[in-house]
């Protein structure tokens, strides 16, 4: 994977089946269920083989309270723990401390200089 890539995105919505329905409608996606039923996995096609681009969340699932308008983008880097402590010196804040994802990898969350919501993902299919 090339260092500090955009790997993923996020949609923060309030009601599940009417973004899927938009989406679906405006750009094709195809959604997949993981394992709750406020998040699902975005693919960019309807093929079996669609690359997986992004989720459709809760917004309960915001570290923040503000409501987020846009789409939380998350960058993948090689050392999470590195990540964090950059964050630190360079002014930003971390909002959700490194946290697993089971078979993904461990991510955190922070808000930069603007306030605006990043995630950092070290990808490790041996997280739990």
């Amino acid at each position: 994977m090339m260092k500090n890539k955009l790997t993923h995105f996020a949609i923060h919505i309030d009601d599940i089946e009417r973004a899927k329905d938009f989406y679906d409608g405006v750009f094709e996606w195809s959604f997949t269920s993981y394992g709750q039923s406020d998040f699902l996995q975005i693919k960019a096609d309807k093929s079996e083989k669609g690359e997986l681009i992004g989720a459709l969340q809760s917004r309960k699932y915001s570290p923040v309270s503000e409501k987020i308008i846009g789409f939380e983008c998350t960058i993948g880097v090689e050392n999470i723990d590195e990540i964090i402590e950059k964050v630190k010196r360079n002014g930003g804040q971390v909002v959700m401390p490194k946290t697993a994802i089971p078979y993904v990898g461990f991510i955190a969350k922070f808000l930069d200089t603007e306030g605006n919501l990043i995630c950092a993902m070290q990808y490790d299919n041996s997280a739990k």
